[in-house]
Formats: structure tokens, C-alpha cells, sequence
């Protein structure tokens, strides 16, 4: 690969919602340690860096082996804009030609999972993108139909446009193109040529509350213990192998 392609890993201290989530533990594990696992195992880039305002996350990046990147104190509030993150980012890592935002948040997105997103910003040659989760479920928005027609029968699911709800796992941007917006405008993250990916069912689980990391915590002990075992079974009324066909 001709690009040089640098994670960010982003690690604010101050979380309101669930405190210093990122070193909550999922099965045992820091929820950072996941981020840092995926990244590495992708083999693609050239650095991986814990980015924080907070001096504790030096520590834990040496852990786990990537690099730390120490962010103004300013740029660690809950009012932080994401776009000033990154742009700081990049400027400190100017030699970079593609940033990717590898988020904490989302504990079960694997390296396979990050190859083939990588791979499809490449092959697409975009400059910006965000991945989402498709959703067929009906939607709403200010009171209004927004993937079905209340005039008509009520629509089957597995019919239904999808929505696609950000879901952040991965974000990323060539750096020129980012910067050059940033500059000019205050903000970049739609910058150039922008598209989405879906990713899968259990990449579209994310971190955001105590709720969220109790899941995450069973989830990942019975993948860790079991799931790769996993086989669907039935009532023993499901005796007619027919039926399942």
C-alpha cells in the first residue's frame, strides 16, 4: 500500500455520561484495549496513536503497544468539537496522508471488518467516510413518514429502504482534504468526496452508558468463552428438518 494510513484513537478523560469509560473493563479488559487490538491486527498502519488529554492513557498505550499523542487540555471537554480533534491530530502527524479514527467505542468491530472498509475508501477513492448501520425498521422524523407511506398497507420490514444511523465506529479522511477544509470553513468531517459503510450486527454495538457495557461485558465473555461454538437451535417440536427449509 502507497498511502501512509495512521490510527487515532481518541481517549477524553472527562466522559459524562459513563466515567472514564474507556478504562471501564469489558471481560476483563480496558474498553481502549479492543480499539487498540483490532488496529494492530490489521497490519496496515504505520502508526497507531492513543490520542488524550489525559496523562494516564500515556501508560496505557505503552501497554498495548501503540504510540501516545497528548492533546491540549482545551480539546478534552464535553464540548469539544470532533472536528477540532482531528484537525489538531493532523496537524501533529502531518505526514500522514490518510487519518483514521478507530473509536473506542465500538468493542466488537474486528480488523477484518477495518481492512475491508479501508479497502473500500481506497477503491472508491473518497476523501471522507463514516460508517453507519443499515436498520429496516419503519422511521419517523418531526412527526413524518420517512422510509414508508402511512396512505398504504403497512409495509413489510425486509422491504423497507434502509436507514442508516451514524454509528462511528470508523471514520476517516485523506489529510489534505481535510485540513484544507477545516481551514477555510471551521469544519471538515463531510469534506470532498464522502461516502458511508455499514458495518456489521455486532460492529453497530457501541458504548455510551453503564447499560451499553453490562452488554458489552456479557457479550464479549460468551464470545471469548463460547460463541465461535455457536449453533442455532430449536424447540424439540422442530423435529421436521422440512420445516426449517
Amino acid at each position: 500500500m502507497d498511502k501512509k494510513i495512521i490510527a487515532m484513537i481518541p481517549a477524553r478523560t472527562g466522559s459524562k455520561r459513563l466515567k472514564l469509560k474507556n478504562l471501564a473493563l469489558i471481560n476483563g479488559k480496558p474498553l481502549i484495549y479492543y480499539a487498540i487490538q483490532a488496529a494492530k491486527q490489521t497490519e496496515l498502519f504505520y502508526k497507531i496513536v492513543v490520542n488524550s488529554e489525559g496523562q494516564i492513557f500515556s501508560e496505557i498505550a505503552s501497554r498495548y503497544g501503540a504510540e501516545f499523542y497528548k492533546r491540549p487540555l482545551e480539546l478534552g471537554s464535553s464540548y469539544t468539537k470532533s472536528d477540532d480533534v482531528v484537525a489538531d491530530f493532523m496537524n501533529a502527524n502531518s505526514d500522514a496522508d490518510i487519518m483514521v479514527w478507530v473509536n473506542t467505542i465500538a468493542p466488537f468491530l474486528e480488523s477484518k471488518e477495518i481492512i475491508d472498509i479501508i479497502n473500500y475508501f481506497l477503491d472508491n477513492q473518497l476523501d471522507s467516510l463514516i460508517t453507519v448501520e443499515n436498520k429496516q425498521v419503519h422511521c419517523m422524523w418531526s412527526g413524518k413518514p420517512v422510509n414508508y407511506n402511512s396512505d398504504e398497507q403497512f409495509a413489510l420490514t425486509q422491504k423497507l429502504e434502509p436507514v442508516q444511523p451514524f454509528v462511528y465506529s470508523i471514520m476517516m479522511w485523506r489529510t489534505t482534504c481535510f485540513l484544507e477544509e477545516y481551514n477555510k470553513n471551521g469544519h471538515a468531517f463531510f469534506c470532498g468526496k464522502f461516502d458511508v459503510y455499514p458495518v456489521s450486527k455486532m460492529s453497530s454495538i457501541i458504548i455510551k452508558t453503564e447499560d451499553d457495557l453490562k452488554m458489552a461485558d456479557m457479550i464479549m465473555y460468551l464470545k471469548e468463552n463460547k460463541y465461535n461454538d455457536y449453533k442455532v437451535k430449536y424447540d424439540p417440536l422442530v423435529s421436521n428438518e422440512k420445516i426449517l427449509k
